[in-house]
């Protein structure tokens, strides 16, 4: 089963990102501001490319129940960012001007360049693989965290986005085709959907530490001079 394959090499960032500083402190409520304005930052870049990749699988596969869930889930991610500026932007006075002078860090960058190039260099397979763990990850972070909820009204708003029994039929019903495409696949393509599935699953965890540090590119020797 692709499902139960797939989680099994993923334990130290998957289980790891229960424990990271980051979403401990939405928990508790004492991670800071600056952290999560971030975040939300890089995430609305994220989920822009997310959407539109859902979109361009839907364009190339065949499998019509594979279609209709990517179709769906790309307007679901419009209408979550919609939502996400509507309240979290708009409480945190974060401008249009500051997202487009804010650059992409390099995990958000990384990631979403990880799932465009399952396009290429995978399969289409590979490619609904890889999109699995935002999804499943969020909705069991989700449904820990609402057990205690958090002290932080905005936290508590963002953990009861993804604590909801929609989000986990949703999940739940992606699981199941992805275990289905996975019995289909011969051996090359099972490999090619694990591993588009692991690395996606590494980048949510570096996505927590991301935020967690505030990640730039590195500047590089700024006193360099040009040897052209």
């Amino acid at each position: 089963m692709f499902t139960k394959q797939a989680r099994a090499l993923t334990i130290p960032h998957w289980e790891g990102s229960f424990t990271h500083p980051f979403v401990k402190g939405l928990q508790e409520g004492t991670l800071g501001e600056k952290e999560f304005r971030y975040y939300l930052l890089q995430d609305r870049y994220y989920l822009e490319h997310f959407s539109q990749i859902h979109l361009l699988i839907a364009e190339k596969i065949e499998d019509e129940e594979v279609k209709e869930m990517l179709i769906l889930g790309a307007k679901h991610l419009a209408e979550g960012e919609i939502a996400i500026r509507d309240g979290f932007f708009k409480e945190l006075n974060i401008t249009e001007e500051e997202i487009e002078t804010t650059p992409v860090a390099p995990t958000a960058y990384n990631y979403v360049s990880h799932m465009y190039r399952q396009l290429s260099d995978g399969t289409l397979n590979s490619a609904v693989a890889g999109l699995l763990p935002c999804a499943w990850l969020y909705q069991e972070i989700g449904t820990e965290l609402i057990k205690t909820g958090s002290p932080n009204s905005l936290y508590q708003r963002w953990i009861e986005t993804y604590s909801g029994e929609e989000s986990a039929s949703e999940v739940a019903h992606q699981c199941n085709v992805l275990n289905r495409l996975f019995e289909k696949a011969d051996e090359v393509e099972q490999k090619q959907m694990i591993q588009a599935f692991v690395i996606s699953s590494r980048m949510e965890y570096l996505f927590w530490e991301m935020a967690y540090t505030l990640q730039t590119w590195p500047e590089g020797d700024l006193d360099a001079t040009s040897k052209y």
